[in-house]
Parts: structure tokens; sequence; C-alpha cells
């Protein structure tokens, strides 16, 4: 190792340590898990995240029902590879493996912290390869960064986004070895870990790396040819990276085209004292960007312009580059450029890790060149004034955050005067040194702890693994019978994504790649969901039972974590029913298209009718007819009434998917829960109970929010007949069937005409073939996979092969090709290139030989 190398590992060893401490200390003073009883698992951490890793941990151990392809647990058989490459491309994700299965969350945090720290070591080390400088201020910074706003505020309940908070100074050195043209392979490498991680944040930290590059060249002003020469090595390293991650990245592409389309946002800047404020520790605001960076780093990025001692281009360029940035967040052309084209549905600013990343930087250039003299700090410090009073006009500045500010800036211009009078190495520049990293580590501390307090009145939050969990997979584990059914884990469910974290095969499945035909579908069966339809719920319903081979069905308690009283913590049960396989033959299907009523989808569907669909009355709380069919309108405290007359004896079944709270069918003590807010939740059909001896239904509902009630709300079932219907096709489906990651084969009682069924929805990429025939993309019956019957065949094959694949992998393979060649025949190139020695005598020289 070089000297002036010596002291990066030391740097990043510092900001590592340090983030580590900064980090865990938040969450010791707010209390969080695993310091303390508040959960981390806020809205998708909880959801999503937590379940995703446990499936992971599934699959590692072999204990998964599915594999790379295909997740046979959610969404009763989803496409699996583009969630593992949206979720889990981390080589951090891996970690999860070493920890016991119950301790998950805490898995999931030792991967959020060694991420972070990671972070923090990746920019000091990139910081002293722009310039050097002294290594623990490298190691501050470095700190500054890792733990800068966006990340305790957005990403640490986002664990995938940190990969791009730790490649961004990974890229930016790629940038640095394209300038000198060293180290082609591991900069394609790099790339290629960065797109495989996370390609969202990659994509964001690729364009923050190719701006800093395109700064360093400028100032460096090289020759035109280099500047180009360099421009192409990291335009080819860039292509070659991608490339190699090209077999998820497309995968994910498709899936993202394929999946249920989410809520279309118009972007809108926030003020600018809300910008202004997000730069100060100790704010809030979910819809602002988190652009905190530690008030030393700030301190010294406002001092920069001023900075005598570091050359005008440099004070210029970076200070350009950082207030254009800036100004991109806010304006809605960049902002789309950001997001790859597409506005989020949720914080809008995910981007603002690169000009943090940005801000260090300019603050490391105000120091690497010695530190700022008296003028260059007093306009500093008159800069921050002005921000923190444009600031304080801001609702995101809250009381907690004036004593933070007082302090961090005590510690600032403190530590950074002290290291002015003192020598390298006096006592006075080690207090300094132990003054500036206090006050980061501390502020950063304290910022960390408000974010994780104030996003828990903002947001929906979710136990850690626990008893509840653990009796949810005792039960599951006793019923399971897959592949002969499914075992749902219920509909009163614990997390988005229960089947992952507490196993068990159903509908529920919550990701961004949900799939348009899984929504679309269960919804016209009467299904609820959440997050405006990439969040399925599991449908507690006799005749989709049947449909989907749901043979046991666990019935939980209501969750505590949730509100539920502390009396409603009863024993998980199981239920069981007489289902058909997973494979069905339908003889003369009927291609009928779904309508408008879940009930006769439902008959459509299993070929048999079982409902009765009675006229139904709207009532008010007093008594008077209700013809807009709405409810809770007025009071919220009104409880208006449904009547209906069913056949006695028959199961009343309420679809109201437009209406929020409780019904309940009068004479019984039972309530159901519905859950409706236009456009991002719609609540599921529910059982009520059973019909009275007089046939007349009475529904008891008791609104929280204004909701309506379709015509045709009510459905009674005939048990008797459904049962009839279930035994039809079982008698006629699938003697066998089995499943293994992305092949489902099944062998039928006997050769016949019709469509085979399987209780799995189409998503793109199914091919299924009969007996020795030719594999064929699979057909579409009402949302299920179908294959059409030969009448000479009793197998049936179905394969998975996800859209993109082939193409990634060919993408891939073209791309490994063109690396290893050009590593192979660069140094020929390179000696071809080389000036050659000559191989005569020079003139002169021959003259002086034969001189007399």
């Amino acid at each position: 190792m070089k000297p002036a190398d010596r002291p990066r590992p030391a740097a990043a060893l510092l900001a590592a340590a340090v983030a580590i401490t900064a980090f865990c200390g938040g969450d010791v003073l707010a209390r969080g898990y695993p310091f303390g009883p508040r959960t981390r698992s806020v809205n998708d951490l909880g959801n999503q995240y937590v379940p995703f890793h446990a499936h992971l941990w599934d699959l590692l151990h072999g204990h998964a029902d599915g594999g790379l392809l295909v997740n046979w647990q959610s969404g009763d058989g989803s496409s699996f590879l583009p969630d593992l490459g949206t979720y889990l491309g981390s080589p951090f994700a891996l970690l999860v493996a070493v920890f016991p299965r119950d301790r998950i969350d805490l898995a999931v945090y030792a991967v959020t912290v060694l991420k972070i720290a990671s972070a923090a070591a990746a920019m000091a080390w990139l910081l002293l390869a722009l310039r050097p400088g002294r290594w623990w201020a490298a190691g501050l910074l470095g700190v500054s960064y890792a733990l800068c706003g966006w990340t305790v505020a957005d990403a640490d309940y986002n664990p995938m986004w940190l990969d791009g908070l730790i490649v961004l100074p990974l890229l930016c050195l790629v940038g640095e070895w394209a300038r000198a043209g060293r180290r082609r392979f591991a900069g394609v490498l790099v790339v290629a870990l960065a797109w495989t991680a996370n390609f969202y944040t990659a994509y964001m930290a690729t364009l923050g790396a190719a701006l800093v590059l395109l700064l360093r060249l400028l100032l460096a002003r090289p020759p035109r040819r280099q500047a180009l020469a360099a421009a192409g090595r990291a335009t080819r390293t860039v292509a070659l990276g991608v490339g190699l991650a090209a077999p998820l990245v497309t995968v994910i592409y498709f899936g993202t085209r394929h999946a249920y389309p989410g809520r279309v946002r118009q972007f809108t800047p926030v003020p600018g004292e809300d910008l202004l404020a997000r730069l100060l520790p100790a704010t809030y605001g979910f819809g602002s960007p988190a652009l905190y960076v530690g008030t030393t780093a700030l301190v010294l990025a406002l001092a920069l312009p001023f900075h005598r001692a570091v050359p005008t281009r440099v004070r210029a360029g970076w200070t350009t580059l950082v207030l254009g940035v800036a100004l991109s967040l806010q304006w809605a052309p960049t902002h789309l450029l950001w997001h790859a084209f597409a506005t989020p549905q949720g914080s809008s600013y995910r981007q603002a890790f690169v000009l943090c990343g940005l801000l260090v930087i300019a603050a490391w250039h105000a120091l690497a060149y010695g530190l700022p003299d008296r003028r260059a700090l007093g306009a500093a410090a008159a800069l921050l004034a002005l921000i923190t009073a444009v600031a304080s006009t801001s609702g995101l500045v809250r009381a907690h955050t004036w004593p933070v500010l007082l302090l961090a800036v005590g510690g600032t211009l403190g530590g950074l005067v002290l290291l002015g009078r003192a020598g390298p190495r006096t006592r006075l520049a080690g207090l300094a040194v132990v003054l500036l990293l206090g006050a980061q580590a501390g502020e950063s501390a304290a910022t960390s702890a408000v974010a994780t307090k104030l996003r828990m009145k903002h947001l929906d939050d979710y136990a850690p693994w626990g008893e509840r969990q653990q009796r949810q997979a005792a039960a599951i584990a006793e019923a399971d019978g897959w592949p002969r059914y499914r075992t749902d884990p219920g509909r009163e469910q614990t997390v988005g994504n229960d089947p992952l974290l507490v196993g068990g095969q159903g509908a529920q499945y919550y990701s961004s790649l949900t799939s348009d035909v899984l929504s679309r579908t269960l919804t016209a069966l009467g299904g609820g969901w959440t997050s405006r339809g990439r969040s399925v719920q599991s449908l507690d319903n006799a005749v989709t039972d049947v449909l989907f081979s749901v043979g046991a069905r666990l019935h939980n308690p209501p969750d505590p974590h949730q509100g539920a009283l502390p009396g409603d913590s009863a024993s998980s049960t199981v239920t069981r029913r007489e289902v058909p396989p997973l494979v069905t033959v339908r003889t003369t299907p009927d291609p009928t298209p779904f309508g408008t009523s879940p009930y006769r989808n439902q008959e459509l569907l299993l070929g048999s009718r079982v409902y009765t669909v009675p006229r139904t009355s709207v009532y008010d709380d007093a008594g008077r007819p209700v013809r807009s069919r709405a409810v809770g309108s007025g009071s919220a405290t009104a409880a208006p009434a449904v009547t209906a007359r069913c056949p006695a004896g028959t199961q009343v079944n309420l679809w109201a998917p437009h209406f929020s709270g409780t019904a309940r069918l009068a004479g019984t003590g039972t309530d159901a829960f519905f859950r409706s807010a236009d456009g991002r939740d719609r609540a599921a059909m529910e059982p009520l109970g059973r019909t009275p001896a007089s046939g007349r239904v009475r529904i008891e509902l008791t609104p929280d929010r204004p909701g309506r009630l379709p015509p045709g709300a009510i459905g009674c079932l005939d048990t008797a007949r459904l049962h009839t219907a279930a035994a039809r096709l079982k008698a006629g489906g699938a003697t066998e069937v089995t499943v293994s990651d992305g092949t489902l084969r099944a062998r039928l009682p006997a050769p016949g005409k019709g469509i085979a069924v399987v209780a799995a929805p189409r998503i793109a990429g199914w091919r299924c073939a009969t007996g020795d025939h030719a594999a064929r993309p699979a057909g579409d019956y009402h949302g299920l996979i179908a294959v059409p019957l030969d009448a000479t065949s009793t197998s049936l094959t179905c394969t998975f092969h996800p859209p993109g694949l082939r193409l990634g992998t060919t993408v891939g393979l073209v791309s490994l090709v063109t690396l290893i060649l050009l590593t192979a025949l660069g140094p020929a190139v390179r000696r071809r290139r080389a000036p050659v020695p000559p191989t005569t005598t020079p003139p002169h020289e021959r003259v002086t030989a034969t001189a007399p």
C-alpha cells in the first residue's frame, strides 16, 4: 500500500465505528427496537421488507414453497425473481441466514446497520481519493454522509435503498479509475454489483457519479482527446456493468410492466422554507427532501465559496454543482429524470441522498485545502443564520430542533476554531477532533431519534416477531398439506405479507410488482386490497376457497398491536374443507366475461349456481329508506341497516367494497370489519352468519366514514350446492399434482375435452403442454391458467419463465464475453500502441563508428 493510501483504511474504520454508534444511539434515545419497546416496523418495513427477508431465510434453508422463479406462498403463485431483484438483491441480505428465524427483525436491523456503516466507510475512502487531507476529517464527513437526513428519515426503514447510499461513493471511485485508465475489470464489477443490489437507487447514484466525473474533468482541464477517452471509458464501464446485471434488471422492468398500476401523482415542489428546514438537525417531514448532513459538513460547504486557499475554479465548480442539483429537486422535468421518469407514489425526494453526497464532497474540498479562515467561517456562519431564519417559518422546525441546533453549532464552530489555533499534534488538536466528532454523532443520533418518533404518528406500524406470529406459524405448519391443498394464513392478517412471514399459501400479497391479473381477478371475486391495489388481501369465502383449493384456513384473533383489546388475544383456530385439487377440468367452460357482481363472477368460475342475490333495502338510523345507498354521510355514529330476504339456513355474505366500519347480522354477536378509502383501500367481502328460519336478513352497520353500498350487496350461499359443486370438480380433477419452483405437473384421471384450469393467476411467463405436445403460452380462464385438452392426454406440465429473463441473460452473456475479451486483449493493444525502440543504428552513431 502506498503511503498516501494508508490513511484510507483508518478513515473508513473511524467512519464506520462512529456511524454505528450514532445510529444505534438514536434508537436508544427513541427507545426503538432492539433497544426499547417501540417497534421499527413502520409502513413497508413491516409489510414488505421483513417478510421478504423471512422468505429469503426460508429459501436459503430449504423451507420455502417455491424457489427463485415462483413464490407459491403469495398471490396464489407469483413471480419471485422480480421481487428478489427489487428487495433482496443486495449481498447484505444473505446475512439473514445466520440469524434464527424468529429473530428476523433483528436480522434486518443488523443488515441496516452494516449498510450504513459501509456507506460511511465508502465515502471516507472516496474523499481521500479525491484529494489528500486529514484522515479523521474524512472519517467525520463519512459519518455526515451515511447518517444524512435521507438515511435516518426515509431509508432506514427502506433498507434496499441503502445500497444506493453505499454505491454512490463507489461509483465516484469508478469514475476516478476511468479518468486514470485503471481497474477496468473492478469498475465493471462495482457497477454490476450496484445495479444488482438495487437498480432503482443505483440509477440515481449513477447519475450523481456522472455529474461528479464531468466536473472533475472540467476542473482538471485535460486535453480534449484525453477527456473524451476518459468519458468513453466511464461510459463503457457503466454499459458493461449494467449489462452484467441485465438478468435481474430486465426481469424487474417487465415485472413492472405487468404490475397493477399504481396511483399517478403530479409532482409539486415543496416551499423554499421547508427545503431549507430539512438542512437543519432534528427536523422531519415525510414529503420534503431530507437534506441534513450535519452542521459541520454544512458549515464547511457554505464556507467553500469564500475559502481563498481553494482554487477559484474548484470553488465555483463544486458550489455550482451543489446548487444545480438542489434546484433539480424542485423542477418537474429533472424530478422525473432523477426517478426514471415515474413520480414516486410515496416520498417524492428519493434522490436526496445524491445531493447529500455532493454537499459532503464540497465540505471536504473546503477542508482538504486547509482550514477556512475567519473570513470564510464568518460568511458561512452568516449564511447558516440566514438559512435558519428562513427555515424557522416552516412547520417542520419544532421546539426540539433549537437545542440540538445550538449545541451542534457550538461544537462545530468551537472545534474548527480550536483546530485552527492548535498545532497538528497538540492536545488542543485532539480536543478539537473529539469535539467535532462528538457534535456530529450527537446531532445525528438526535435527528434519528426525532425521525423515529415522528414517523410513528404518520405511518402504520407493526409489531416485531412475537407470540402471535409464533402461534400462527405453528398452527399453519400443523395444518399444511401443500401441494394437495393450500393453507391460508387467514383474513385477520398481521402484516401485508403473512404467507411469507408465518407460512402457508394464499392470495395475500404486497409488492410493488403485484400483478395486474391477480389484483383484478380477486377484485372481481369480491376481494379487498390496500395500497391502491398492490396489497391484495386474503378472502374468507367458501366459494373462493373451493376455487383456489384452500383446504385449511387459519382464523386469528384481532392483532392487539393494531388496537385490539387485550382480551382478544385468543388462540388461532383452523377450519378445514374438502376442496378440489390445484388442477381441475371444465368440460364446458363458460366464456362469459366477468360482470359487476362478485357472487355471479364466483359462480361463473365455479360452473354452478350457489348464491341467492336478493334485492336489498338500506335504512338510516331513524328507519327511513336511503335511496342513494349512502351510509355514514351524516353523523359518524349513525347506525344504518340493510335488509333482504334469503332462503333459511343459507350463509349470509356482505359485499361492500366502499364501506368502512363494522357490520353485524341481527341476532348474532360477531362484528365483521370493513376498511375502505377512496382509491387507496377496498373492503373485502365478509361472511356474517346464517339466515334465520324466517328468511329475513337484517345487517346493522356502524360506519366510521362516509361510504356507499352497491346494489346486490348481499349474497346468500347454499352450502349444500357448493359441496356438490366441489365434489364434482374434485372427481374430475387431477389425481396427482407436483410443484417444484417454476414447474407444475398434474395427472388427470382420464382423457377428455374442454380445458384444464390451474388454481393460480395467469401471470405472464407461463407455458403449458399436455402429454408429449410442445409447450405453448398458457391460456386464460377468468384470470386463471387454462390449458386446452386434446381428448388423448392424461398429463399436464406447466413451466414458468419470468418475462425478460432470456433477454437479460443474453445481454449479460454478451457483456461478460466483451469484458473478458477487453481484459485479455487490453495489454496486447497497449503494447502495440507503445513506441517501439529502433532496430537500426542511428546515422550519427554510424558516422561515429566509421570515423578514423
